[in-house]
């Protein structure tokens, strides 16, 4: 997963389909611990067409570090079938998602 610092203070992770979800995921998520100050996140899943419930796990443990360390996350260009997933578990109202990463970014921009 390119991890890429898209400025100081936002990063863009684009995630793919297993194996790689949660084998990049994982030291990210350890990564953005580790910082005293983590950026915002903008999390790509253009690439990503199936989501199992491992996934949506460390997805919640991502977002509850950003809420305890008051960090904005964006899920970006969710596939209808990952989308649906999403709507079926209730995550939809849990996860603030965006139809692409430009407007996470923007989104983020204005939000600091």
């Amino acid at each position: 997963m390119p991890v890429e610092e898209w400025s100081e203070r936002i990063w863009v992770a684009r995630l793919t389909d297993e194996p790689g979800f949660s084998d990049e995921l994982r030291p990210l998520t350890d990564t953005l611990q580790s910082q005293d100050d983590p950026p915002a996140l903008v999390i790509d899943l253009a690439d990503v067409t199936q989501i199992n419930s491992s996934n949506l796990s460390q997805l919640l443990r991502l977002r509850k570090l950003m809420v305890e360390r008051d960090v904005q996350l964006r899920l970006s260009g969710p596939s209808d079938a990952v989308w649906s997933i999403f709507i079926m578990t209730g995550l939809d109202k849990v996860f603030h998602f965006t139809e692409d990463t430009a407007t996470a970014l923007t989104e983020l921009q204005l939000a600091q």
